[in-house]
């Protein structure tokens, strides 16, 4: 047996350890790492950790322990206020707003996984406190990112440009753009319509102080989120001043408020909450006022997005760095953010990247890709290395897995059979829109950033959401795009 085959095997073992017994999948995936590493690619300690991907655990810890303090002195709360103030109530909008402004930062300039780290805690934070399902408001986030992300001055745009024009194929960067943004937008109304779209639209306009209420301006119930991807039902109660529930419900019952949701194993525990007797740092009727706290937060939210979008900054370096002068600043609204970052997910994502390293490390994607390429028929091999571009992209980087598929694209696009344009476009479209899984940047991006939701069901749900975009779409964006004849 080759040593890359041994190695796509672990890989379903440690899958199925993970599904079966309850381990954490990036503490299995470590092991897995150094096992196969050791023992089958012949690699020392220096090559095993070659794949550890440090820019994405530094992003993950910067951003979620920013936002737990911005949690923590009622900030978020001030920005759901002035979200549902800016569309006047009508809840359902917020999702698309969160997809449209994610849509413009990839657009013009931003690096997805940057754009999804800035919108993603607001847009979640939302969604819990307005009973809008997790998993809708996050795959509509990650789903506006790679909307925008092949805009002819966008990053992955300018990537796959550049590779297209290197390798002397036709190419054509408007269409590159519309397809993923078209197959993004498609996407994205579903999830609406299947995730609780229409019961969004039902409930009609809100105010801030009602808290996913039916919009009536009764202040006395809170409602919670149902289970995860459904966006229904009311779960929790609570009674009292303006505050927020703990635990699944949320809204603006009282500070003690508690709810679980509907199937869930119990109450969610809480995120960073605001100290007793703060509240929203408001009254019933005017909402969360601003405070020095406040502004210094909002100061840092819109500095990490100057620093990312306008100095080309670390994101994860930048969010350290904004929220040690936070906590400086107010140690008491920071002491409990430490302890609130998602520390399982760090564990979780890092592990399974490292060992997806290693595979790179000894050659099994190219392995793969190679055999595919290989392939006598041309419609066959392109919707194959279309399925592998969304299999690996789920795990890696997707626009190294484009840099490496598009040139073995180069010897069947020659023949004529299949259009240049197309091709290129569906491997695009494959290759990043499969990035809401987990163990993916955005996706985990998404995961890290949910606030009072069970984290472990929430990560399955984006699993088999994942898994099933990765099985439909590039078969999709293969009829659609290749089997035409596309350029």
């Amino acid at each position: 047996m080759s040593p890359e085959l041994i190695s796509i095997l672990v890989l379903v073992v440690v899958f199925v350890l993970a599904t079966t017994r309850s381990v954490n999948m990036g503490a299995l995936a470590f092991a897995a790492a150094f096992g196969v590493g050791t023992l089958v690619a012949d690699l020392d300690a220096d090559g095993i950790f070659a794949g550890f991907p440090g820019d994405l655990f530094v992003v993950l810890v910067g951003v979620t322990y920013l936002f737990a303090i911005a949690r923590a002195n009622g900030t978020t709360d001030w920005l759901v206020h002035a979200a549902v103030r800016l569309v006047r109530g009508r809840v359902a909008l917020i999702p698309w707003v969160m997809f449209a402004l994610t849509g413009a930062l990839t657009a013009i300039g931003a690096v997805s996984p940057a754009a999804v780290a800035i919108v993603a805690p607001v847009a979640l934070s939302f969604a819990t406190r307005y009973s809008i399902s997790p998993l809708l408001m996050g795959t509509m986030v990650v789903h506006g990112a790679q909307a925008g992300g092949f805009s002819p001055i966008s990053i992955y745009g300018s990537i796959v440009n550049g590779i297209v024009e290197r390798e002397k194929l036709p190419g054509s960067e408007v269409g590159l753009f519309l397809a993923s943004l078209v197959a993004n937008l498609l996407i994205a109304a579903v999830l609406f319509a299947v995730l609780g779209g229409r019961k969004l639209w039902a409930r009609g306009a809100v105010t801030p102080e009602d808290g996913g209420g039916s919009g009536t301006g009764a202040r006395s119930t809170g409602t919670g989120a149902g289970p995860a991807g459904t966006g229904a039902g009311p779960a929790g109660t609570g009674a009292g001043p303006a505050g927020t529930g703990a635990g699944a419900g949320s809204g603006a019952g009282a500070d003690s408020g508690t709810g679980t949701a509907p199937g869930a194993k119990g109450a969610a525990p809480a995120a960073v909450a605001v100290r007793p007797g703060r509240g929203t740092g408001g009254t019933e009727d005017t909402g969360p006022r601003l405070g020095p706290a406040r502004i210094a937060t909002l100061a840092a939210l819109v500095a990490l997005v100057v620093a990312v979008l306008g100095f080309d900054l670390d994101a994860g370096l930048s969010a350290v760095t904004l929220a040690v002068v936070l906590s400086t600043a107010w140690p008491d609204d920071s002491r409990r953010a430490v302890g609130e970052i998602a520390w399982s997910t760090v564990l979780l994502i890092c592990g399974v990247l490292t060992y997806v390293g290693v595979l790179e490390e000894m050659g099994t994607i190219t392995w793969a890709g190679e055999g595919v390429g290989g392939i006598g028929v041309p419609l066959l091999a392109a919707v194959l290395l279309c399925y592998i571009g969304a299999i690996v992209s789920a795990f890696a980087s997707s626009v190294g897995i484009m840099g490496a598929l598009i040139p073995l694209a180069v010897p069947f696009l020659a023949q004529g059979e299949i259009g240049a344009v197309g091709m290129v476009a569906a491997l695009a479209v494959s290759a990043t829109v499969v990035d809401v899984s987990p163990f993916s940047t955005n996706g985990a991006l998404v995961l890290a950033a949910a606030p009072d939701v069970d984290r472990d069901r929430f990560f399955r749900q984006l699993m088999i959401y994942g898994g099933i975009v990765v099985a439909a779409v590039p078969a999709l964006v293969w009829l659609v795009l290749v089997v035409p004849g596309l350029g």
